[in-house]
């Protein structure tokens, strides 16, 4: 059976209760939707660890290469990644082991990832945009 997402009122706790945010795949480029994203997340007070080892720094926040290189728990790892990418960070996300959501952007579906995730206490949201949710259940 295809996992399903959590409730909209669970996804609005969820970012209610959110502090911070680690981007797997942030770009330092504007014109990227990433960027976009994450800037608009940061203007709502979360805190936005960028994760990818192409770049510095993003948005006035030092890059890591990977998750586990972050020194202190994440609420939500929100993953930018192509699919055929996402069980590895998946991996990862669970060897960090501090993350309490994995969340996969808009068009990003996994299944075992998300089982391997969820098998490991996080909740999994796939396939919606967290920036959307966001204007959705907590701006409206």
């Amino acid at each position: 059976m295809a996992m399903q997402n959590p409730s909209k009122e669970e996804i609005k706790q969820i970012l209610v209760d959110a502090k911070t945010i680690a981007i797997v795949g942030l770009s330092d480029n504007p014109d990227r939707i990433s960027y976009q994203v994450a800037k608009r997340m940061q203007s709502y007070g979360y805190k936005i660890i960028p994760v990818n080892p192409m770049i510095k720094e993003a948005l006035g926040e030092k890059a890591v290469a990977t998750l586990t290189e972050i020194k202190e728990p994440v609420d939500i790892i929100n993953v930018f990644r192509r699919v055929d990418q996402i069980m590895p960070v998946a991996e990862e996300a669970v060897e960090y082991g501090q993350g309490k959501v994995f969340w996969m952007q808009l068009g990003l579906v996994h299944e075992e990832a998300a089982a391997l995730c969820k098998q490991h206490g996080m909740s999994v949201i796939m396939d919606y945009c967290i920036k959307v949710a966001y204007a959705e259940l907590i701006q409206s």
